[in-house]
């Protein structure tokens, strides 16, 4: 059995259709069950409801494995189909879920064009308005052609609409992304836990990630707390990071954590209550994700007015250290934050942005300070 007709049996056995979608694959969020032929005018989707489960508007093209577009192989990410998204081209499907609990949207995507591209994520009903997620996708985080990314956001009711739209005018109409396996996971809101005033310090609480995939998914630039699938954290950057799995990456502690992919331009950052004038540790894991990622790597911690660096060095093969930096609280309220100071690229030559990984960090008062 081919590898990629297994990845889409275990694709679909995730998900289910019940009183609300369960974590995983939205119905035909694979596009595998596509247009008739008299839906179509070459590779356009001339129909709205041509594609089952979904509604579209603009310049969609349903796109099949091996398609070229001149000398360029359009790259079908699994499977055998995807949609691309043309000229204010976008896709829209209605998903039943738990109103007031938070999800997260994943996706796989694929640029075609040289144009810088960018999608607008929505959700509808929602009380803010012009709250949406404007997600740059101009670089390339891995080597096969395409990227996984996640979003997230509060169901305000039992029935959404989600939508994916590509909202830049091009040269060419048909020019734009293509998106595979659009999916969505409930996410549980964080407490914190005895012994640590962060919450999801051990980046449990994530995004979907697509099973038997070996890329992770990636959390955009700029997001905010409202936003954020992964809760308790903000991405204060202009690049993203890499959220990954210890089924298919090396992560110091638990299931999952978090990989700096873009060097000083790949920042997490969480605000905690602090009390002025009182003394806290930072406790973290720096280490590699045994993904080819070597070299020396340097992890900027922040705390309050306090900088410390602190050096791994990365034979990309996992591995990982504990660091802790001390501070006193200058204010009642701290902002930590993390980014690796140098970047770095694979070693197998593939040229994949790659960096260091934090993992099960840990903000606790010292009762004590004068003894290290």
């Amino acid at each position: 059995m081919k590898k990629t007709a297994i990845f889409f049996v275990l694709l679909c056995a995730t998900t289910h259709i019940g009183s609300s979608q369960k974590d995983g694959i939205l119905p035909n969020g694979n596009f595998e069950l596509g247009p008739k032929a008299s839906q179509m005018k070459g590779t356009k989707v001339v129909d709205r409801h041509a594609i089952p489960d979904w509604e579209i508007s603009g310049y969609v093209e349903y796109i099949k494995s091996g398609q070229t577009q001149g000398d360029m192989l359009l790259p079908v990410p699994v499977g055998d189909y995807a949609v691309r998204l043309g000229e204010d081209a976008s896709i829209k499907t209605k998903v039943k879920v738990t109103k007031g609990v938070f999800y997260s949207l994943s996706f796989v995507f694929a640029r075609t064009c040289a144009q810088e591209e960018k999608l607008n994520v929505s959700v509808s009903p929602n009380s803010e308005p012009n709250d949406w997620g404007m997600l740059p996708m101009q670089t390339m985080y891995s080597s096969d052609g395409w990227d996984s990314y996640s979003w997230g956001f509060l169901a305000e009711a039992n029935e959404i609409d989600v939508v994916i739209h590509n909202p830049v005018v091009e040269k060419d109409p048909a020019c734009g992304p293509l998106i595979d396996f659009v999916a969505l996971k409930a996410l549980k809101t964080p407490k914190r836990p005895k012994g640590n005033m962060l919450k999801n310090g051990n980046f449990e609480e994530g995004p979907y990630i697509f099973p038997n995939t070996t890329w992770g998914v990636l959390i955009p630039p700029n997001i905010e707390d409202d936003h954020s699938p992964l809760l308790g954290w903000m991405i204060e950057s202009l690049k993203a990071v890499k959220y990954i799995d210890a089924e298919h990456f090396t992560v110091p502690e638990g299931k999952r954590a978090v990989e700096l992919v873009a060097g000083r331009e790949s920042a997490i950052a969480q605000v905690v209550r602090t009390r002025p004038g009182k003394v806290y540790d930072l406790i973290f894991s720096i280490g590699d994700a045994s993904n080819s990622c070597e070299g020396s790597m340097l992890v900027e911690a922040f705390a309050g007015k306090i900088t410390m660096q602190f050096p791994y060095e990365s034979k990309g093969k996992g591995g990982f250290k504990r660091a802790r930096l001390r501070f006193t609280a200058i204010s009642p309220r701290t902002r930590v934050r993390f980014l690796s100071t140098y970047y770095h690229m694979k070693s197998d030559n593939s040229g994949s942005l790659c960096g260091p990984v934090v993992d099960d960090v840990r903000l606790v008062g010292v009762r004590n300070p004068r003894h290290p």
